[in-house]
């Protein structure tokens, strides 16, 4: 309900009743503690960007019009890698959306997307409509980049601008479990920082003409329902892995409690935008990172509960990860997660 809330902030700001809104979507937003279906969200998502023809919900200094999102495409789908999408996305998003810079930076195998606002979204940094506008950008942002390399993209860490919100347990389903919280001072700008792998940043865009149509249809409100991290068979499989922990599973194994083929589990996975091999990498590193920053646990330790037969695997898998030994990422980051 908390991304729902902050969705109509912009509504909220021009004194306009969400009522038909949340009717036609059927969407009750007094019960706080309720959970609203990924369908109905991006329905009310649409409805919004329609009523107000602005597809950043009311939430900037200047309106983001109706078909940004599509124009933001069609900029990105020639490009040859997503490192140019990234970079002709950026300088679009100057224009329809000057109120947040986007760049992207690399250096050391490490990769950061960063989302700095050029003004202030609100005087209070914890604002639902400020909180909202970075979680819709990066989710935004992050689905595009995934759709258009045709494969989940893994985010290590996101670092956000604001106080641990009362919704920040769906962040791990929808950003990365290594979430973390760095307020910005009242009356000041703040930055997201987003950090994965640089090599992905040279993946190819693979998708083309016929593609962006079909992508289109449900959009831009369809973004919220791709590579997504709660995806059905994704968590079903990742929910298995975890739980065998410290025994390692195959796909077999996993197809077997499913009652299902691998095959078609190897498809369902697919249609989801992840991979086996993909679910089991994200798991072990989420774990670890969580582990080497909130414990004290020994290295050897983590390897171990992990399923790593050696500390020397789960030490080269971790350098893959993040560019660094297990022991300087700790020491980096032990005790600067809020």
């Amino acid at each position: 309900m908390g991304f729902v809330t902050g969705m109509l902030a912009g509504l909220a700001r021009r004194q306009i009743d969400p009522g038909k809104l949340l009717a036609a979507t059927d969407i009750d937003i007094a019960d706080i503690a309720s959970r609203i279906p990924i369908d109905r969200y991006a329905a009310l998502y649409n409805c919004l960007n329609r009523e107000l023809d602005d597809e950043g919900f009311g939430l900037f200094s200047q309106p983001m019009r109706t078909g940004s999102f599509e124009f933001l495409c069609r900029g990105c789908l020639s490009a040859p890698t997503l490192a140019e999408a990234l970079s002709r996305a950026s300088r679009f998003l100057h224009i329809v959306l000057p109120d947040l810079a986007i760049s992207v930076r690399r250096s050391h195998g490490r990769a950061e997307l960063v989302i700095a606002e050029t003004r202030k979204l609100a005087d209070d940094p914890d604002d639902p409509g400020r909180v909202f506008a970075f979680e819709w950008l990066l989710r935004l942002l992050h689905g595009l980049s995934c759709w258009l390399a045709g494969r989940g993209i893994a985010l290590d860490h996101v670092i956000f601008p604001y106080r641990r919100p009362a919704h920040s347990a769906d962040y791990p389903l929808i950003f990365t479990e290594d979430s973390r919280f760095a307020p910005t001072v009242p009356g000041g700008t703040g930055t997201l920082v987003a950090s994965f792998n640089a090599n992905l940043l040279d993946l190819p865009i693979r998708r083309d003409e016929a593609a962006l149509a079909t992508f289109l249809e449900g959009a831009p409100g369809k973004i919220t329902t791709l590579y997504r991290r709660d995806r059905e068979m994704v968590i079903r499989v990742r929910d298995l892995l975890r739980a065998a922990l410290p025994a390692t599973q195959s796909l077999d194994d996993i197809a077997d409690r499913l009652h299902l083929s691998p095959r078609t589990i190897h498809r369902r996975l697919e249609e989801e935008g992840s991979s086996f091999r993909a679910i089991k990498d994200a798991l072990r590193r989420d774990m670890a990172l969580a582990r080497l920053t909130k414990t004290r646990d020994a290295i050897s330790q983590v390897a171990a509960d992990l399923g790593y037969a050696d500390t020397s695997a789960f030490y080269r898998a971790f350098v893959e990860w993040t560019g660094m030994a297990p022991v300087h990422y700790r020491r980096k980051w032990a005790g600067k997660s809020a």
